[in-house]
This record gives structure tokens, C-alpha cells and sequence, in this order.
């Protein structure tokens, strides 16, 4: 970690370097420069997830907030939306990017740590401090764009298969859920050192399931990953893998997963909709170590040799009245 002696002078060049400049504009003249309005500014501002003060007229900002500004005006599908998808589409950045900001800070403090003692203690302190720093965040910042096109270009292209529309809203979608068995109980026993592995383990073998099967990772939350795929054979095999898988690695406890498909509401990288909420409810109810899947995905994966499907009774859960499940099986006998 970073000597708390050098603490400050680190903060300092931190500033400078992510900040890209001094502050030194209000939101005034920045709304003046970007050609909008303070109002817009500070709505813009808050959404992303920054404080903004009372005062219009105090020095906060650099030139690339307002360079951020004009290039939110350049995208024309948000320059000439209402104020509400504005706000959100900037929420959802924000969030996004906090969320990814406050895992790296132990990376970002560890690897400063190590750059700085490994320094030529002869050579200029500040000097070394500054090429330990920024040399740690460009690297970084390269990672996470590497990263983040890889993404999109994978998203554009699920987007642009045939028979879907470029920027719908409303696709025909599997949606599923794998979540942990027995994971409030554990948390109560585990030390932190365990629950951590426990929730890598579960993590790296679920996404690799999914990924490695045609489908992509929609959100992990504690013990439950949410996934989703273009096609009910995707997901079924992504489901089945996931229960195969982890029934591999040892100490991880029972799955419970379940699949629908259907219309699916895509909104900021989230789904919503029935299919969400039956897939969800069906995971509530499944045997641990099973997969159950709604009455669509059934219909599709009907005539597919590759799977065996049992049909269950109806289930009442909150929401719907009568849910049937269908247990979905691997058919050794197909190759």
C-alpha cells in the first residue's frame, strides 16, 4: 500500500492526472462553454453520482467536464430526449462506473505500493511518486477500454443478429437464475477470507458456463447470477452447465436454476418483464441441483434431442396463480 507519509503528495498528482486539469470553472461558465444551461449541468452532474453545491459561481470543474458535457450533446439520441432519460442515462453510467471505480482503488493503491518501494530511493521522491502514479492509472484506463470495447462490440453484435432490430427495447429473450442453496446460512458461519472465495468459485464458474454457451452475464448479486441468451437451446445448455459444473467443485454448495423465455423489456443493460419474474419464481421453487423451465421454453426445446423434459404440476407463487414447471435434463444417449 501507498506510505501514509506519501499519501498526500499521491492524492495530489491523483487529482491532477484523473481530473485532467485544475479546477478551475463554475458550473456557470461551464454551461456557457458547452452552450446549455446550469440547470442541465447539475442535473447531468448529480445524476452521474458527483455532489453538486448550492452555488452556481463555485470553481469545480476542469475543461473535461465540459468537454463531457459537449459530447453529451453531440449523441443526438440524448441531446433531443426529455429530461427524465437524460437523468437516466447518465444514472446509469454513473452507477456503472462507480461501481467499477470502487473495486479498482485496492488495486490501483496496491500496485502504487509496490511501484514506489521498488523506486530508486536516490531518485527524486515526487518525480517517483508522480511515473508510479500515472503510470498505474494509464495502464489501468487502457484495461478498461480494452475491456469495455470487447463488450460492446460482443453486445452490438447479439443486437444485430437477424430478426432483431438495432436499439429495440422489446426483445424474445431466455432469461434465467442460478442461485446458491443455504447462502444466508453460511454467511452467518463463513469468515470473510471463505465467503470471498466462495463467491469467486461461484462467480468464475457460472460465467464461464454462460459465456462459453452463447449467453452473457445480466447482473451477479450475492449468491444469485442472472443470465441471458438469444435462444432457449443456449440456455438450456448454459443452465445444465452451470449445475454440472459446480457439482465439480468441491465445497460449493447446491444450485438451485431455472429458464423462461419470452418478450423481455431491455432496458440500460437490465431485463425486465414476466419472463424475468417467472424465471425468478421458478428458481424460488426448484429442487436443489435441478433446472426448471416455463411452458415457452418448453414449446421451444420441444423436438430437441439433445434434452429430456418432465413435466411437473402446477405451482401457485407470488405473482401467478399457476406456474407449470418443467424439469429440464441432458440426454446422455444424444452425441
Amino acid at each position: 500500500m501507498v506510505p501514509t507519509e506519501k499519501s498526500e503528495l499521491v492524492q495530489a498528482i491523483v487529482e491532477a492526472y484523473l481530473l485532467d486539469g485544475t479546477r478551475q470553472y463554475s458550473r456557470t461558465e461551464v454551461a456557457a462553454q458547452s452552450g446549455t444551461t446550469t440547470a442541465l449541468t447539475k442535473r447531468l452532474w448529480m445524476a452521474l453520482g458527483f455532489p453538486a453545491g448550492l452555488d452556481d459561481d463555485a470553481v469545480d470543474y476542469t475543461d473535461a467536464d465540459i468537454a463531457a458535457v459537449r459530447n453529451f450533446q453531440r449523441l443526438d439520441v440524448l441531446s433531443s430526449a426529455d429530461a427524465r432519460q437524460q437523468a437516466a442515462t447518465a444514472r446509469t453510467l454513473g452507477q456503472g462506473m462507480a461501481r467499477l471505480a470502487e473495486w479498482q482503488v485496492d488495486l490501483v493503491l496496491a500496485e502504487l505500493g509496490e511501484r514506489i518501494a521498488a523506486a530508486d530511493p536516490d531518485a527524486d521522491q515526487e518525480e517517483t511518486i508522480r511515473t508510479a502514479t500515472e503510470g498505474t492509472i494509464a495502464t489501468l484506463e487502457q484495461l478498461n477500454a480494452y475491456a469495455w470495447r470487447r463488450h460492446l462490440a460482443a453486445a452490438l453484435s447479439r443486437s444485430l443478429d437477424p430478426g432483431t432490430s438495432a436499439g429495440e427495447t422489446v426483445r424474445e429473450l431466455a432469461v434465467g437464475f442460478a442461485d446458491m442453496v443455504g447462502y444466508t446460512r453460511l454467511t452467518r458461519h463463513l469468515h470473510p477470507d471463505e465467503l470471498s472465495l466462495l463467491l469467486e468459485s461461484f462467480e468464475s464458474t457460472t460465467t464461464a458456463a454462460i459465456t462459453e454457451n452463447g449467453g452473457w452475464v445480466v447482473k451477479n448479486v450475492g449468491d444469485e447470477v442472472m443470465f441471458a441468451a438469444n435462444s432457449a437451446v443456449n440456455a438450456a445448455r448454459i443452465a445444465l452447465a452451470i449445475q454440472e459444473s459446480t457439482m465439480m467443485v468441491g465445497g460449493t454448495p447446491e444450485l438451485r436454476v431455472a429458464v423462461a423465455y419470452g418478450s423481455v423489456l431491455q432496458r440500460f443493460g437490465d431485463l425486465y418483464g414476466s419472463v424475468v419474474n417467472i424465471a425468478s419464481r421458478l428458481t424460488g421453487v426448484a429442487r436443489p441441483g435441478t433446472v426448471l423451465i416455463d411452458d415457452e421454453a418448453a414449446a421451444a426445446l420441444d423436438g430437441e434431442p439433445e434434452f429430456i423434459i418432465k413435466n411437473l404440476r402446477s405451482v401457485r407463487v407470488r405473482g401467478f396463480n399457476r406456474l407449470r414447471p418443467h424439469v429440464l435434463r441432458r440426454n446422455d444417449k444424444h452425441h
